[in-house]
């Protein structure tokens, strides 16, 4: 029996709550069941397989100003990967719902107007919106994810929607775009490091699905490319660098997304370099953009929460445009990184140290002359810390999109699925003790 105040506590076990969280998310995909109305746009409901990005809407009853009743390409193939580990852990008891989630990504697909629209009113028509062309990639990911549990039809379904993202992406990925959070367009960093992904996820794919023969020289450029976003000191998420209000938008979080759900390996020293800028951006006490929280939480030993850049903007709340605020998507993925090294190190035996990822060990205690063991202890207790400030802050573990920098409690949008998609993708990294 899971009881919340312990699973609330600075001392819980991360990894026991996430089949509840699961199911929190759950509670946001469509099916002929569970139908959603469009609060704001009247006559409009649900197709089975939509994934709301979260339930809440601007209206008067609430001090949100945003309205997430929607589908977006990018956050909903997040969700269906974590449909289809759930499915095949025998979590969830049937296929359903993933196909679902093929056919409602059909008629998505086929909807008049632009390929790589970036989210779609709930019964599968575009909205106005961005483009964004990390979608199609990460769709692609998700469809091959899902396949071996889907039946022939939905396999064939699957098929058409990947050959039409190829097709897109061919001449998509070598252009610019709109960044993961909808504000900069240019080079994103996380785009095409995911589309990396996609690529070499279709090249090795064991299901007979034909493999493009400009895909090779397609990976080799987006890698070529991505090395440019190297600034001496860190990644650089956009190209050109955002000037003006936005200044500065790096350290962005979205490179250490790339690492999650993209192509770039969580033991580069770049990206650690990265990282390790990231965590002092928000958890130092010297750095002008240290959230409050993260300084109580110290005391607590959990933390810290991290957020999307420095000088962040997005309330989420009433339009002040009052940030920045640490993200619970944004911490889980960050934990997910310390997971995934600490495994990579357990499989390989051995640890390089490194100038550029040097100061990224030593913020979770480890020198050069740590071991091995003891390095994978010190990296998983560190995302653990992270998911246990989460939980600690969440409301009776309903995930928002964000916490308050200051007092810690949920704002913005609620029960956001992609926060839940990413704390149990978290956990599924995390290597045994």
């Amino acid at each position: 029996m899971l009881h919340y105040g312990h699973a609330n506590s600075t001392q819980a076990d991360p990894t026991a709550v996430a089949p509840y969280l699961f199911w929190m998310m759950f509670r946001n995909v469509a099916s002929d069941g569970l139908i959603f109305d469009d609060p704001v746009n009247a006559g409009i409901t649900s197709r089975p397989g939509c994934v709301l990005a979260s339930p809440s809407w601007e209206n008067s009853g609430a001090p949100v100003a945003q309205d997430y009743v929607y589908h977006w390409t990018r956050d909903a193939a997040i969700v269906a990967t974590e449909l289809g580990r759930a499915y095949s852990s025998g979590l969830l008891p049937d296929a359903g719902p993933l196909t679902d989630y093929v056919t409602f990504s059909q008629a998505c697909q086929q909807s008049p107007g632009d390929f790589d629209r970036a989210s779609f009113f709930i019964d599968g028509t575009q909205r106005p919106w961005t483009n964004q062309s990390d979608g199609p990639a990460l769709q692609t990911i998700a469809l091959l994810d899902l396949y071996p549990h889907l039946d022939a039809p939905a396999q064939a379904i699957a098929r058409q929607l990947i050959g039409a993202n190829l097709s897109f992406l061919q001449g998509a990925c070598q252009g610019q775009t709109y960044n993961l959070w909808e504000e900069e367009y240019g080079a994103s960093f996380f785009a095409r490091s995911v589309q990396v992904r996609c690529f070499e996820t279709v090249a090795a794919n064991p299901f007979g699905i034909g493999v493009p023969d400009w895909l090779p020289g397609a990976v080799s450029w987006l890698t070529n490319a991505l090395d440019g976003h190297w600034n001496g000191q860190y990644y650089t998420s956009v190209l050109p660098v955002p000037a003006g209000d936005r200044s500065p938008y790096d350290p962005n979080i979205d490179v250490i997304m790339a690492a999650v759900y993209g192509a770039e390996s969580p033991s580069d020293p770049r990206l650690l370099a990265t990282a390790a800028r990231l965590r002092d951006q928000w958890a130092s006490p010297d750095s002008k953009y240290c959230y409050p929280v993260n300084t109580a939480d110290a005391g607590r030993g959990i933390g810290p929460l991290l957020g999307r850049y420095p000088g962040d903007r997005y309330d989420g709340d009433n339009g002040t445009q009052a940030g920045d605020h640490p993200w619970a998507l944004a911490t889980a993925n960050f934990a997910e990184l310390y997971y995934r090294l600490a495994a990579e190190l357990q499989a390989s035996g051995t640890r390089r140290p490194d100038p550029l990822s040097d100061p990224f060990y030593a913020q979770v205690g480890v020198t050069e002359s740590t071991s091995v063991p003891d390095a994978v202890t010190a990296l998983r207790s560190a995302g653990d810390a992270m998911l246990r400030a989460v939980l600690y802050h969440s409301d009776h573990f309903e995930l928002s999109e964000q916490f308050d920098a200051v007092t810690g409690f949920e704002k913005s949008v609620s029960n956001l699925s992609w926060s839940y998609a990413a704390y149990l993708s978290a956990v599924r990294a995390r290597p045994a003790a």
